[in-house]
């Protein structure tokens, strides 16, 4: 995986060892058929003996490992009577937004005292990385107490100036809502938790927030808007109302972002000639007229806000599509593929070729307190 660059490792029995890089699955060529034997030795290699337990109860058993100082995040699942294992290889070291290709602004939240921060989209889309590197940035910045509840840790962060706690379900905590509930008792100020999808979980985080903490965490949902709806639509009917109004005052930003292949003429090729991915992004900051649309329940009009308020650090999903096509990052084929609206998409690549000063990220949101 490293010598190929490549994200994924797939290991199955009676087929080849398959390798992910820049989104494609491919064999690894020169080496042999996994046989079910073989899935066995590995597997009890990464398995230890509370992983499987949980494989013999569930079926699966998440963990991660660290080896020649890179960590690697892995899934060990059963296949009938058959073990497989998907290996996912982590960054080796906090890669900045920059980097990352998420705008830098974002690190502005980093200096919030308080609120619930989210980052949303598709499996493999690059948010735990975005959130390290944010974590990174309070661990480095501020005397803090950081605790993250994980499912398995996967990016591991040594205290610098904060006190950093970190946790995996399964293991140290038994589910994402016990370690939450826990976690407003040991003091903290700054609270990952890496996945929010029960009620209680939900509930739970929203009131960390408002009990004066700062709170990380992710939701599987397309888009910002699809974010806000997906939470709301846990609540029983009864509850929307309520929950909608919480949201508005603790909600601070939600950033969802995707991983395109960079096939434009400017887009830069790996190590090794391949193409790579860039991160595609749309950021909604709560302002005061965001907040009231949230509360209202007038998601629909959330877009129109974001693309009004670009000049505060928002943007949307075509703002930014339009930014890689015209810097050459993506092809045509691909924005256009993508873009929910191609009229909308031409309007905004026009603008950015006739004001070129338009594709410099904004100034930084400012920070509360």
């Amino acid at each position: 995986m490293l010598q190929l660059q490549a994200s994924d490792l797939h290991l199955v029995p009676d087929q080849y060892p398959l390798v992910r890089t820049a989104g494609q699955l491919h064999p690894l060529a020169g080496e042999e058929r996994l046989t079910s034997e073989d899935m066995r030795g590995i597997t009890g290699e990464l398995l230890q003996l509370g992983d499987r337990k949980r494989l013999d109860s569930a079926g699966d058993a998440d963990g991660a490992i660290t080896c020649d100082g890179v960590r690697y995040r892995f899934n060990v699942f059963n296949r009938g009577r058959e073990l497989c294992a998907a290996i996912r290889r982590l960054d080796d070291r906090f890669r900045s937004l920059a980097e990352l290709g998420i705008p830098e602004s974002l690190y502005a939240l980093c200096d919030l005292p308080d609120g619930l921060i989210i980052v949303a989209g598709p499996t493999g889309a690059g948010k735990s990385t975005t959130l390290a590197a944010m974590i990174d940035r309070i661990n480095r910045t501020y005397n803090s107490h950081i605790i993250t509840i994980e499912d398995p840790v996967e990016y591991v962060h040594p205290p610098a100036k904060s006190l950093v706690n970190q946790r995996q379900v399964g293991v140290d905590c038994g589910s994402f809502y016990d370690a939450l509930v826990a976690s407003l008792r040991q003091d903290p100020d700054v609270i990952l938790v890496g996945e929010i999808r029960e009620i209680s979980t939900i509930r739970t985080a929203i009131t960390a927030a408002e009990t004066g903490h700062l709170v990380f965490t992710t939701v599987h949902a397309g888009d910002c808007v699809g974010v806000i709806e997906r939470l709301v639509s846990v609540f029983p009917a009864g509850e929307q109302d309520g929950v909608r109004r919480q949201l508005a005052l603790v909600l601070r930003a939600v950033v969802a972002q995707q991983l395109l292949l960079a096939d434009g003429p400017q887009a830069p090729l790996s190590a090794l000639g391949r193409r790579r991915r860039v991160a595609l992004s749309e950021v909604l900051l709560i302002n005061p007229a965001v907040a009231n649309l949230i509360a209202t329940a007038r998601s629909a009009q959330v877009y129109s806000a974001m693309e009004v308020g670009a000049m505060h650090g928002m943007q949307t999903f075509e703002q930014d599509l339009a930014r890689l096509l015209v810097d050459g990052m993506i092809s045509e084929t691909t924005a256009y593929a993508f873009t929910k609206s191609p009229a909308v998409l031409k309007e905004r690549v026009q603008r950015f070729k006739s004001n070129p000063a338009l594709l410099r990220r904004p100034n930084p949101v400012p920070g509360k307190g």
